[in-house]
């Protein structure tokens, strides 16, 4: 009788424990990605929202979430336009975004 206890008893700890770790793993990821460090890939929405009803071609501009003003030229991309950067921001070789030196 001890034994089957000892058995029921693991095996109800071993259930909660995975309960538990896929909770964590459920619920715990809802970060964005500023604020675990990731950076998004590809234009952000503003660079679309601003060659809205523009040509290709058609110079645009957004300010960005860190207040600076990105100008560019509106190219094709798929089936929407998106602006270009006149001056992309500079990536190292992980295409993560450098730090200018001049800012």
């Amino acid at each position: 009788m001890k034994s089957k206890l000892s058995k029921n008893f693991g095996t109800g700890i071993v259930i909660i424990l995975l309960g538990i770790l896929i909770s964590v793993n459920a619920f715990g990821n809802d970060s964005s990605p500023q604020e675990t460090g990731r950076r998004h890939h590809g234009p952000p929405p503003e660079a679309y929202t601003a060659c809205e009803g523009k040509n290709v071609g058609d110079v645009a501009e957004f300010v960005n979430p860190h207040g600076d003003t990105v100008t560019g030229t509106c190219e094709q991309q798929g089936n929407r336009l998106v602006l270009r950067p006149d001056n992309p921001p500079r990536r190292d070789s992980h295409g993560r975004g450098m730090i200018d030196a001049d800012n």
